[in-house]
């Protein structure tokens, strides 16, 4: 049995017409199921273990990134396979499990290619796709053994799911994919350099794969984790013990 959950901004006119397709597409597969549709007061992890109990074995998520972060952040432990469908711009997760934005993706969840994959945690919390501290004044510490701080201000994106970007000078976005099953998150760590004229600038990231890191400040920082803001004077991040299983297409990243 399939449960489909769907973003609220896919009631958005622009999004009926890829909508509808994909929706007849999977009508043609024989994977039609129930559909859910998400706002922002349900909390979806008691919603997939009561469909579990009726008999869900495959949970799907509609939507893009934020959706998709949204959805796992909450429920990545939950006993079901999870599957994309992504629509719509902010799609970056998508690339890397192989699926395509819009109507072929529906191929993919239809062929049922299932790897389980790795998630980290974070204060109490899951998170799968990637993690955030924009530059504050805090240090590192990972694996018990190694620390990394800056001069002034440090930058730290911890990536699983979602590729990390980034730009040189104005020079042309570089991506970085991680491997989500090799028992490692990976942290990109960039300082920034302050220059007498022209505020900061940041540095080349520096890549640190690991289990488990602490990352502390003075004061107060903003931590972003799959769309949850917090403000924290330190967290733990590590790797989970539980895996996500999720249906990926045959050209996925990893």
């Amino acid at each position: 049995m399939y449960v489909y959950l769907y973003d609220q901004f896919l009631r958005q006119r622009q999004y009926a017409a890829v909508a509808r397709a994909i929706e007849i597409s999977l009508t043609d597969y024989g994977i039609t199921g129930k559909i859910l549709r998400l706002n922002n007061f349900i909390d979806v992890k008691p919603l997939i273990d009561d469909e579990v109990k009726r008999g869900a074995k495959t949970v799907v998520i509609v939507g893009n990134d934020k959706t998709f972060g949204a959805v796992l952040s909450r429920s990545a432990t939950c006993p079901v396979t999870f599957g994309f469908l992504p629509i719509g711009p902010g799609n970056t997760i998508a690339g890397v499990l192989g699926i395509p934005v819009g109507g072929g993706a529906a191929d993919v969840l239809s062929r049922r290619r299932k790897e389980r994959l790795d998630i980290g945690w974070v204060n109490s919390r899951y998170f799968v796709s990637q993690l955030r501290v924009p530059p504050a004044r805090v240090e590192v510490f990972y694996d018990d053994r190694f620390k990394a701080s800056a001069n002034d201000l440090l930058e730290v994106v911890v990536c699983n799911l979602q590729p990390f970007v980034w730009r040189r000078h104005g020079r042309v976005p570089k991506s970085e994919v991680v491997h989500p099953q090799d028992g490692k998150l990976e942290a990109f760590l960039r300082p920034l350099t302050k220059r007498r004229w022209f505020g900061y600038r940041y540095e080349e990231p520096s890549i640190f794969p690991f289990t488990e890191m602490m990352i502390r400040g003075r004061e107060p920082f903003v931590v972003a984790a799959d769309g949850k803001i917090t403000k924290e004077r330190e967290v733990t991040i590590k790797l989970a013990r539980a895996q996500v299983e999720m249906i990926v297409g045959r050209d996925r990243k990893f």
